[in-house]
């Protein structure tokens, strides 16, 4: 198992990518803290861990609240006993919601983690961050709030991994294209935007959250030892066109 011995902490663990991430990383050896604002949410995912066999603990947390990030990755390591790999995936849409508060949970929220739990990381002798950003953090989209985000989250990733390059702690994200989520439910919602939404992807299909999932288990794993600083694209090909 390509992280046994190690500790996760997940944001959005309680469903969608965050959930999916959560157990692969725990599928691979990980003790996994599900963090989410939706606490029965995250509840479900750890006691999903448990069941398969595996180690988790779940923990309410609002990203946007600095105290809460802090006193989260705390009971990660009061309760699993280190922290080794961080996972920023709590977010919400940008067509959904005001422009601050999208900025607010998906670029601030994604901040407090890392100035945090960076530091946490270099303490236990290092480890990785992997962030969720977009196809939208690497072109223009229709949602200002969410794109302007997710080019945030690319930003924080290339700031933080030069600052903790020579710290032991890598810095990366990832960029999923249409994924099949409860939060893009409302632009999948009837046959035709399902079919649009396939047609922007070359390789002829929506992504599934074990799709971002894998892709954040081989950033977070040693596979990746010599990779930072990057946003990798799972995207079915969309931003190469």
């Amino acid at each position: 198992m390509r992280l046994e011995g190690k500790v996760a902490m997940v944001t959005g663990a309680a469903s969608g990518i965050g959930r999916a991430t959560s157990l692969t990383l725990a599928r691979e050896g990980a003790a996994v803290m599900c963090a989410d604002i939706n606490i029965e949410g995250a509840q479900e995912t750890a006691d999903a861990i448990a069941a398969d066999g595996g180690t988790a603990a779940a923990v309410e947390l609002n990203v946007t609240d600095e105290e809460a990030v802090q006193a989260a990755l705390t009971a990660t390591v009061e309760q699993l006993g280190a922290l080794h790999i961080l996972v920023n995936d709590a977010g919400i849409s940008g067509r959904m919601h005001e422009y601050h508060d999208v900025i607010d949970v998906n670029l601030n929220g994604v901040y407090y983690c890392m100035k945090y739990g960076a530091a946490l990381i270099e303490q236990h002798g290092g480890g990785s961050i992997v962030s969720l950003s977009s196809i939208m953090g690497l072109v223009g989209g229709s949602a200002p709030g969410y794109t302007a985000s997710k080019h945030g989250v690319l930003g924080l990733t290339r700031n933080y991994a030069l600052m903790y390059g020579g710290r032991g702690v890598r810095v990366n994200c990832v960029n999923p294209g249409y994924i099949e989520t409860p939060m893009t439910e409302f632009m999948l919602s009837d046959d035709a935007r399902r079919e649009d939404a396939v047609g922007l992807h070359p390789i002829g299909r929506l992504g599934r959250p074990e799709d971002v999932a894998n892709a954040i288990l081989f950033l977070a794993s040693e596979d990746a030892s010599f990779v930072t600083g990057v946003a990798l694209p799972v995207d079915g090909g969309y931003t190469a066109q």
